[in-house]
């Protein structure tokens, strides 16, 4: 094969492996809607339907050098596999349980990578306008499902169950789920778009504004109608971030203070038409009621950003020393194993689940490496900052929520890590000056 040939040859695959991303991408935005309301009968095999998907990407990076190999996939593919030795040796012993739970660091987190090393800035920036669009409509569908009784089609739960997708907000509202099967991945997604919407206002001139307006009205509205707390955090983490970076560059300062004013406006004209009027008396309702039971905002914060990891380690004296099997702390495996939809250790705690599903040892290694891909990954974003790239630093602040402790064990939280993580990744392959 000539150079001319091998270089086409090299790029028809680079194009194909982003085609495989941009698929996963909507894979990832409509699968919940495929399950809930046009293929219910398939709601099995559709929640697996990324992981083929990302397998053949990973396979095809690799044979065509798009992949390399290193210390993060080494260690997970390692740990993993003794995990799914001791798994058969002193766990629970299900080999479906076991491949479900392998398949996420053998297969999920190394796509993290692909899509790091084969899109770019550029590819960023359009995966981000379309975050931007569907906002848009994303929110005119939350509040049509918040408004809407549970029997409704709107929402109708995984397999077109008729009671509902919702889940228990407050004062008879329900958390609506968007195009996703749980509120978590409605929360995950404003969570990404809001990174966008924070950039394109810094960058006005890479989208149209009225859109970028109508995106940010639809985050706005979507905070109270999600009656989500964590959405509220999140969007207050990016927009502490996003001041981090106006003041690295002085000529943001004065778009910070009048895009906060504008925010601030924005605002308080939803409230004075009554727009917001009910959602927000749903939404404190819940938070007024959660906080109180947690114990103060900050408590609520801490618990839940750190995972409770004091308590994963502690909490294990019950747990044989290479854990119950992996794949035991999922919906899925509990499922396989019980015939029951259930989680049968820490419904919510990501580490205590890896603890728990692993051992004490191969746990702890896992959640290391978690928090050293988070740390290599922070130092990396400020320092693109710090040159003028932004967008790496902006994506962070939502990376930084689902890195460390997401419950990667719930596809939907596992498939906006895997994304989220590769794109800010590939938001350092910029070869233009910013």
């Amino acid at each position: 094969m000539t150079d001319s040939n091998y270089i086409n040859s090299n790029q028809n695959t680079e194009r194909l492996i982003k085609i495989g991303i941009w698929t996963y991408l909507f894979l990832l935005l409509f699968e919940g809607a495929l399950r809930k309301w046009f293929l219910p009968f398939l709601s099995g095999p559709l929640a697996l339907i990324r992981d083929p998907l990302a397998l053949l990407l990973i396979l095809m990076a690799l044979k065509n050098g798009f992949l390399k190999l290193n210390i993060y996939i080494v260690s997970t593919v390692f740990i993993t596999t003794i995990a799914v030795a001791t798994t058969f040796l002193v766990g629970h012993g299900n080999l479906g349980v076991s491949i479900y739970g392998a398949r996420i660091l053998l297969i999920q987190f190394p796509l993290i990578f692909v899509i790091g090393n084969v899109l770019n800035y550029k590819d960023v920036i359009k995966m981000g306008r379309v975050f931007i669009w569907i906002a848009i409509p994303m929110t005119m569908l939350m509040i049509l499902q918040f408004y809407s009784p549970q029997t409704a089609w709107v929402n109708r739960g995984l397999g077109g169950d008729l009671e509902g997708a919702g889940f228990s907000g407050a004062l008879g509202f329900y958390r609506p789920p968007g195009t996703f099967s749980f509120i978590s991945g409605l929360t995950q997604f404003y969570g990404v778009a809001a990174c966008f919407i924070m950039y394109f206002w810094f960058k006005q001139q890479e989208i149209n504004r009225y859109i970028l307006i109508l995106a940010t009205l639809g985050l706005l509205a979507a905070i109270p109608f999600s009656i989500s707390r964590t959405l509220l955090y999140q969007t207050i983490i990016t927009v502490f971030f996003m001041v981090i970076a106006a003041f690295h560059k002085s000529k943001y300062i004065p778009k910070i203070i009048f895009g906060f004013a504008g925010f601030v406006a924005l605002f308080m004209i939803l409230i004075n038409t009554g727009f917001l009027a009910t959602p927000l008396e749903a939404f404190t309702s819940r938070f007024e009621g959660a906080t109180k039971y947690e114990g103060g905002v900050s408590g609520t914060i801490i618990d839940r950003y750190l995972g409770g990891m004091v308590n994963a380690v502690t909490g294990t004296a019950d747990n044989p020393f290479f854990g119950h099997g992996i794949g035991i702390g999922t919906n899925a495996g509990g499922k396989l194993l019980t015939g029951d939809k259930v989680m049968l250790i820490y419904a919510e705690d990501e580490w205590a689940r890896l603890i728990g599903e692993s051992g004490l040892l191969l746990g702890l290694v896992m959640i290391f490496i978690r928090i050293g891909l988070s740390i290599q990954l922070t130092i990396a974003s400020y320092k693109r900052l710090r040159i003028g790239n932004m967008l790496p630093w902006l994506l962070l602040s939502f990376c930084l929520t689902i890195i460390p402790n997401g419950q990667w064990g719930q596809i939907t939280t596992l498939g906006f890590a895997t994304f989220s993580t590769g794109i800010l990744i590939a938001s350092f392959n910029n070869k233009e000056d910013l």
